[in-house]
C-alpha cells in the first residue's frame, strides 16, 4: 500500500478543505474532483473522497450520482490497492468508472515529484544503527 508524500497528503487535505468550505456546489466538485485524482493511489483518501462526493450528492438530491457514488466507494479501496484505477479520472458519475482522463497540469507536477520522492527513498539503504 502506497503512502502518500508530504505535499501530495497537503494538497489533498488542500483540496479537501476547500471543498467544505466553498459557497457553491460547482466549486465544492471542482475541488473534490481535484482531490480524487490526488487520492486514486491510497486507499483511505480515495475512499474518503468517495464519501465526501457522495455528501454533496445526497445534499443536492442527485439520485444518479449518489448512485454512482456508493459503487465508487465499494471499489475505491480495492482498485488503490491493487493499482486498478484510472489515472486522472475525476471520480463523478458522468464520467466512466474506469475512464482515463488527463491529469491538470500543476497536479502532474506534484505527483511527478512525489513519484521521485518514492523512488529516492526506495534507493536509500536502511539505517544500520544500533
Amino acid at each position: 500500500m502506497s503512502t502518500p508524500t508530504t505535499a501530495v497528503r497537503a494538497l489533498y487535505e488542500r483540496e479537501m478543505s476547500s471543498a467544505h468550505t466553498a459557497s457553491d456546489d460547482a466549486i465544492r466538485w471542482s475541488h473534490l474532483e481535484r482531490a480524487h485524482i490526488l487520492s486514486q493511489p491510497h486507499p483511505w483518501l480515495h475512499t474518503r473522497n468517495h464519501l465526501s462526493m457522495l455528501t454533496l450528492a445526497l445534499r443536492q438530491h442527485d439520485r444518479r450520482e449518489a448512485l454512482g457514488q456508493v459503487l465508487r466507494i465499494v471499489v475505491a479501496a480495492p482498485g488503490s490497492l491493487t493499482g486498478r484505477y484510472p489515472v486522472g479520472n475525476t471520480g463523478r458519475t458522468a464520467v466512466g468508472l474506469m475512464t482515463p482522463m488527463p491529469i491538470p497540469e500543476d497536479l502532474q507536477k506534484v505527483l511527478a515529484r512525489s513519484r521521485t520522492e518514492d523512488i529516492d527513498s526506495a534507493a536509500e539503504p536502511e539505517s544500520t544503527h544500533g
